[in-house]
């Protein structure tokens, strides 16, 4: 048996055991190692996997692998740079320019480097520091073409900036905006310029343009809140109520507390909320709610035109749908003065117009639309309807013959029949002369009653056609197609006329 002996500064461990702890220590070491950071095989393997997957195209694949091999090698200067070129590849260059920067202070003439951070800072305004870097570059090389181009282009950058604040400041937002393509064209990324030229489109009365230098500027900058609310307002001004409500959220999602995007916030929460309801109630027919809702709609907001435009545009669809042709015609015709090119106002106020028995002015009015919405079918039908509505007015309206309006309902039509039935019966009068012209009347009374109490037949009258017109029947019956709806022969010799009438 082995014996080991003890001293209170040695411990005699015998060579078996010895070398078991020797293996232990080296186990635990490799564990060590794995922890702290990775082998230089392992580091190399990374590396190749990131270029083979950047070579295919598999970015985000190829980031993971650059990003652990900088945790496995934090001074290798190569590594931080090829993955900036990652970054650059995904659109990141942001992200980019801390590991260039990181690449330059641990080689400080990597003009690789130098020269993409440059041309990165150039992309984003940032001149002097871009210049600084080209410069550093044709130190070192001074023959060396990009960085020379790109040098001039910064230096061009510079003079074109001060000349566009100078045109901006003298109230020249034409020149400015003309100055600013070209610097845009060199810094795509610097929001400043982006944000100047929408401010000089806003000036010009142009949103639209100004929302589309705006939108980038959300991704240039950190936290642009200020972009978000712009974006907000400009929308809202159109009347695009949801997408001002999606960019004051973004606002919000930066900054809950920020006040001036949360007041807006509930102005535009509220605004929407009632054009949705008032759409919905559009939708389902509730035509008088639907009134009520954008009268709503313009107290919430009477300073912005576009919502009481909208509002008096949708009451007169509204009436003409209700059928109260005397308060659609008003309302039409505001709303007609407030927006003269609207094809729907003008549409609306023609049925409005033929509900007042107006056709001529329908026609006008049709016409008008059409010059402004050449496409719509639906235009074009009506236009042909009210052309026809105008032709059979100058031959007999029967509406007009019983002196009802044309939503009158089958009863208030029957009672102006009887009314009128009485008042032209050819019994009443004297004369030869008379009793003819009270027949004829008595005719007109009597067709216009068969045709306005029968529904299909009151339609086809109302979409243009005279159902009584002999041109309008086919295979009619004697006396060329003309069906008397009272048991009399008014053509029947002798003077005597006995009527029997259909009080239905």
């Amino acid at each position: 048996m082995l014996k080991m002996k003890f001293r209170r500064d040695l411990i005699f461990v015998p060579p078996c055991l010895y070398r078991l702890w020797i293996s232990s220590l080296t186990r635990a070491a490799s564990c060590v190692s794995g922890v702290l950071g990775a082998t230089h095989v392992e580091i190399e393997h990374h590396l190749e996997m990131g270029r083979k997957l950047l070579a295919a195209g598999q970015l985000a694949e190829a980031l993971s692998h650059y990003h652990s091999a900088v945790e496995g090698d934090s001074k290798n200067y190569l590594t931080y740079y090829k993955r900036a070129a990652v970054f650059l590849a995904m659109g990141k260059s942001k992200s980019a320019l801390p590991d260039l920067t990181r690449a330059i202070q641990l080689k400080p003439d990597f003009l690789a480097a130098r020269l993409q951070r440059g041309n990165i800072l150039l992309k984003q305004g940032n001149t002097q520091e871009a210049i600084d870097d080209f410069e550093a570059v044709l130190l070192r090389s001074p023959d060396h073409e990009e960085a020379q181009e790109q040098e001039m282009k910064a230096t061009e950058l510079v003079e074109l900036q001060e000349e566009a604040h100078a045109a901006y400041h003298q109230g020249d937002y034409s020149t400015t905006i003309s100055v600013l393509e070209r610097v845009i064209e060199i810094s795509p990324w610097d929001p400043e310029s982006r944000e100047l030229r929408a401010e000089c489109f806003i000036r010009m009365g142009d949103p639209q343009k100004a929302i589309q230098d705006l939108t980038p500027t959300t991704r240039l900058r950190n936290d642009n809140r200020a972009a978000f609310l712009k974006l907000s307002l400009l929308h809202y001004s159109l009347g695009e109520h949801h997408e001002s409500l999606n960019h004051i959220r973004e606002c919000l999602k930066l900054d809950q507390d920020d006040k001036e995007c949360f007041n807006h916030y509930k102005q535009v929460k509220k605004l929407s909320k009632q054009l949705d309801a008032a759409e919905e109630l559009l939708d389902m027919e509730r035509y008088e709610e639907a009134i009520e809702k954008y009268e709503s709609v313009m107290k919430t907001e009477p300073n912005v035109p576009f919502y009481t435009n909208l509002a008096k545009e949708k009451f007169c669809f509204c009436f003409v749908k209700i059928k109260l042709a005397r308060e659609a015609i008003d309302v039409c015709s505001e709303a007609h003065q407030r927006d003269p090119r609207n094809a729907n106002i003008l549409r609306d106020r023609a049925e409005a117009y033929i509900l007042n028995q107006d056709y001529e002015k329908a026609v006008e009015d049709y016409q008008e639309a059409r010059e402004f919405d050449g496409d719509s079918q639906e235009i074009q039908k009506g236009l042909e309807r009210a052309q026809k509505l105008l032709k059979m007015s100058l031959k007999r309206d029967y509406y007009k013959i019983l002196g009802v309006s044309r939503n009158a309902n089958k009863q208030e039509i029957i009672k102006a029949y009887r009314k009128l039935a009485q008042q032209w019966h050819p019994d009443n009068f004297q004369s030869e002369t008379e009793k003819k012209e009270a027949e004829k009347k008595f005719i007109d009374i009597a067709s216009a009653k068969e045709v306005l109490t029968d529904p299909e037949m009151r339609q086809k009258f109302d979409a243009g056609d005279d159902p009584l017109d002999p041109e309008n029947q086919q295979g009619g019956g004697g006396g060329g197609g003309q069906g008397w709806p009272f048991h009399f022969d008014p053509f029947q010799s002798g003077g005597s006329f006995h009527f029997k009438f259909q009080h239905n």
